[in-house]
């Protein structure tokens, strides 16, 4: 075989670039590949510990760790601090699990659930974590300069200035203070993302020199008191006069319990869900390093590593800080201060410098985050042209447009003025998007795709499953309103690209898990169980170039209500005359003609000396366990030349090239894989004897058989055109459950007939067809003095009552046609020229204006040299009546009882 020798992985060097990179020129052995010029530079420390680190402690540490045990108590504020890190230890064993099953390129979660899940799934909750990490960056601004007005802003209840307190107070002076900050976070991530870690290192250094006075303080410090005022509206201003204790068992116990109350800041009550949104915006970091995954040497090595220590040592910090300040401040301190720390610390500017640092820090390592996800968005080109510009990169690889499209957003959402505010919305956010971390790596584990191997082994779907409800239901805990729209954003966002069907070559972990239920769903599916009463078509539909039968496809799609539908096609030949199967490269072409067309079919190639042969097989092995073909359905064979379908229907026509889709099957290449129509210098490819034989061949094997014949008449469906005429003109559907051929042995309740009554109401209840009346034809001879065909109409009107089938009964005397008939059909006798082509004008007189007719075929001959004879009567008999159908059942498809 000539692909026995390619590489197992095809792939060039993971860069920020991604795949795009390396299309355009790069390659594993030079360019982008050169040590040069290889982006990826940071190791487990720098790129994930450190930005993990300063992300989790962030502004919660030192600005909100008092607020979270003065509102909830420590009890209340260790639960809500367990139950935090409970949830995200089970993200980070998600996020293990995926990151080392594979490369990981750059976007960080936004790749690893994009590549796991496929694309709607990746597109959309990469664009709800974007949003998150985008809110965040708006958190830590808003808490940069809430600390700094702490320090320099004016007392809002003087007039004047006082010492360092310069700097004026009021929402839109924190707009423009905030907006100033953000600014210089822009111009940092615009340099570049090694600069920030670089310096987030000494950022570090001074967060861990401010930690450690904390930490010494409470045994340097001597007890004091403090003097506290806010201002609440225009008049109202409240005072109190915390004290802190130092270690004190008293003050411990009275801090043990919850006394939730009004926030200074926002003038709301307080609650346990409140309270807890703001505490675990200080868990919303551990994808920081998942997020630098671009610049990673080795992602998958330094992602699981560094975020698991960076956690284990936060939860320490803030579990350490927790009982610290419960066993040293009374509560109104923690209540009414939001920088105890500053208050309470040997050198105040020990705690004021970390504030500011570690906020200015969690909030450029946001922005850089959200900047990767929208620049891997952007490249992936899921959502078009909006986001189309983020691609865009500097020559050393930094995705500037991508940045300043994220520098807009979280200007806009400065607007909220106050940190508790948006608090919320970030937490919600971050939750929905641990969740879907979880459900990636649940769903690769429930495919049991042998692929799925991460070499982290401490996880299991019981730890993704508790994963997911624990964030689903702490979503709704902390604010229904945001969790509600956050989940109806995600529907619509899913939907959107759905329907888009952005092309990707990723996988899709949904094919992956319907295989898997798919299977089992067809073993328990036993075809000794079959009933009547559930009966339904299961068509095999036998083609020879869809460019002639493309509406008798469409049509046989209406008719299959929600059974198999297998296109089949034979091509002619000898496996041992060809180097390799000519059937397989054909596969993508009809599956592509399928997705055009429209239809929910499978499609089913052979090769086979001949058709009749070919057309065995796929009766045969079509299928699995229950769902196996019940029905044949064939084109009619007549000596008319089709039309070319590809011509007429504008989703085949040249000026909607398009850009193909991902299994490189374009509008040209389809047109070119089928040849052209029949035309009269072209021999056929099938004669009437072995036709014939594979109708015979159909019935023999206990396949029901349909013969298609003018369905190219059909206008075509792509075409918005519907068979409804309008209001006073409802198209109609007749049935003639007759043996025309055979006057003698008339019959309404035969197998075959009653299968020509369930296949018309089976059209019926299609969408295309709901409108269109049922007609069926009862012919009897009423010049014969015998009254008895009164009776008979009287049994298939009551007959139809118990079937349940709405139709109008139309009474047709063929008299003058039935006394044309010389005796019964008997295999080999010919049926006059006469009576077929008075039987023809008795169809055209009464079924002109059908939409459809469905008629009944005879059994063929079992003689091969009465194939022709057979057809010829055939074409006689439906020769100009539009769309037909002749049906010759074998199978009990009806019922009456209930």
């Amino acid at each position: 075989m000539a692909n026995e020798h390619s590489p197992l992985l095809v792939h060039g060097v993971y860069s920020m670039m991604g795949d795009a990179e390396v299309s355009r020129g790069g390659s594993a052995e030079t360019g982008e590949g050169s040590p040069e010029s290889n982006p990826r530079k940071l190791n487990t420390f720098f790129g994930v510990m450190v930005p993990t680190i300063l992300s989790m402690f962030s502004i919660v540490l030192f600005l909100r760790t008092g607020f979270v045990v003065g509102h909830a108590g420590l009890l209340h504020g260790l639960l809500m601090l367990f139950v935090a890190y409970f949830i995200i230890s089970l993200t980070i064993l998600s996020i293990c699990a995926i990151s080392t099953n594979g490369a990981v390129e750059g976007g960080g979660a936004y790749f690893m659930i994009s590549r796991s899940l496929g694309p709607e799934f990746g597109g959309s909750i990469g664009l709800m974590f974007y949003l998150a990490k985008v809110c965040a960056c708006g958190v830590y601004v808003l808490g940069l300069v809430e600390a700094i007005l702490d320090v320099f802003g004016k007392d809002p209840g003087s007039a004047v200035s006082q010492g360092l307190h310069v700097l004026p107070q009021g929402y839109w002076y924190t707009v423009l203070y905030s907006s100033l900050v953000l600014l210089l976070c822009l111009v940092v991530c615009l340099v570049g993302a090694h600069i920030y870690a670089k310096a987030s290192f000494i950022i570090l250094l001074v967060v861990t020199m401010s930690l450690i006075s904390i930490v010494i303080s409470p045994l340097i410090l001597s007890p004091q008191r403090f003097n506290i005022t806010h201002t609440y509206g225009n008049n109202h201003t409240v005072t109190v006069n915390p004290s802190y204790t130092g270690f004190n068992g008293t003050t411990l116990k009275n801090n043990l319990g919850p006394q939730y109350s009004l926030d200074y800041s926002t003038n709301t009550m307080m609650s346990f869900a409140t309270v807890f949104a703001v505490m675990f915006t200080s868990c919303t970091g551990i994808m920081a390093g998942a997020n630098m995954s671009g610049e990673l040497k080795n992602p998958s090595e330094s992602i699981p590593k560094g975020t698991i220590i960076a956690v284990s040592y936060t939860f320490t910090v803030y579990l350490l800080l927790f009982l610290l300040l419960s066993s040293t401040c009374d509560r109104l301190l923690l209540i009414n201060d939001y920088a105890v720390f500053q208050r309470v610390n040997v050198w105040p500017p020990f705690v004021t410098i970390g504030v500011y640092c570690a906020s200015l820090s969690a909030a450029m390592c946001s922005m850089i985050g959200a900047s990767r996800i929208l620049h891997a968005l952007a490249l992936d080109q899921l959502f078009g042209l909006p986001l189309a510009p983020a691609a865009v990169t500097s020559s050393s690889g930094n995705p500037w447009v991508s940045v300043l499209y994220t520098w807009g957003l979280v200007q806009c959402t400065l607007f909220a003025g106050q940190l508790n505010v948006i608090a919320g919305i970030v937490t919600v956010f971050y939750l929905l998007a641990y969740a879907a971390v979880d459900l990636a790596c649940l769903a690769l584990e429930w495919a049991s795709a042998p692929n799925f191997r991460p070499t982290f082994q401490f996880f299991s779907w019981h730890t993704c499953l508790l994963g997911i409800i624990s964030c689903v239901v702490m979503m709704f805990v902390i604010n229904p309103v945001y969790s509600s729209a956050s989940i109806a954003l995600l529907l619509l966002l899913l939907l959107f690209l759905h329907y888009r069907s952005p092309t990707s070559s990723w996988g899709y972990i949904s094919q992956a898990l319907i295989f898997h239920q798919v299977r089992k769903y067809l073993l328990m599916l036993d075809s000794r169980k079959d009933h009547v009463k559930f009966w339904r078509p299961q068509v095999l539909l036998m083609v020879a170039n869809p460019r002639s039968s493309c509406q008798l496809i469409c049509f046989v799609n209406q008719l299959k209500k929600g059974g198999l539908f297998v296109l089949g096609h034979v091509q002619i030949g000898d496996l041992d005359v060809f180097p390799a199967d000519p059937v397989q490269p054909q596969y993508n072409f009809w599956l592509s003609l399928v997705d055009k067309l429209g239809v929910k079919a499978f499609v089913d190639l052979t090769l086979s000396p001949s058709v009749r042969q070919g057309t065995q097989h796929l009766l045969r092995i079509t299928g699995l366990g229950g769902m196996k073909p019940n029905t044949l359905v064939l084109g009619f064979y007549d000596n008319c030349y089709p039309e070319d379908y590809f011509l007429q229907d504008p989703v085949f026509c040249e000026g909607d090239r398009g850009e193909g889709d991902n299994f490189g099957v374009d509008l040209p290449s389809l047109q070119a894989h089928f040849p052209p129509v029949r035309h009269a210098e072209s021999p056929r490819g099938l004669q009437p004897e072995e036709y014939v034989s594979i109708i015979y061949d159909a019935i023999k094997m206990g396949k029901n058989v349909c013969l298609g014949r003018y369905f190219f008449q059909l206008p075509p469906e792509s075409k918005g055109v519907t068979y409804i005429k309008g209001n006073d003109n409802v198209d109609t559907i007749d049935v003639w459950p007759t043996n025309l051929l055979s006057p003698g042995s008339a019959s309404y309740a035969d197998v075959c007939s009653l299968f020509l009554l369930q296949m018309a109401c089976v059209l019926n209840m299609a969408n295309r067809w709901r409108r269109a009346r049922l007609r069926i034809f009862v012919c009897v001879a009423t010049e014969s003095g015998d009254q008895g065909w009164l009776t008979n109409e009287e049994q298939f009107r009551e007959l139809l009552g118990m079937l349940r089938i709405r139709a109008t009964i139309k009474i047709v005397a063929w008299d003058n046609v039935a006394c044309m008939f010389r005796g019964p059909n008997s295999e080999g006798q010919k049926v006059s020229e006469d009576f077929l082509c008075a039987m023809n004008a008795l169809l055209r007189e009464h079924s002109s204006t059908a939409a459809v007719r469905f008629l009944y075929l005879p059994h063929p001959p079992s003689n091969s040299e009465l194939s022709q004879q057979y057809l010829t009567q055939l074409d006689m008999l439906t020769r100009d009546l539009g769309p037909t159908l002749l049906i010759h059942g074998v199978t009990p498809v009806t019922c009456t009882e209930l």
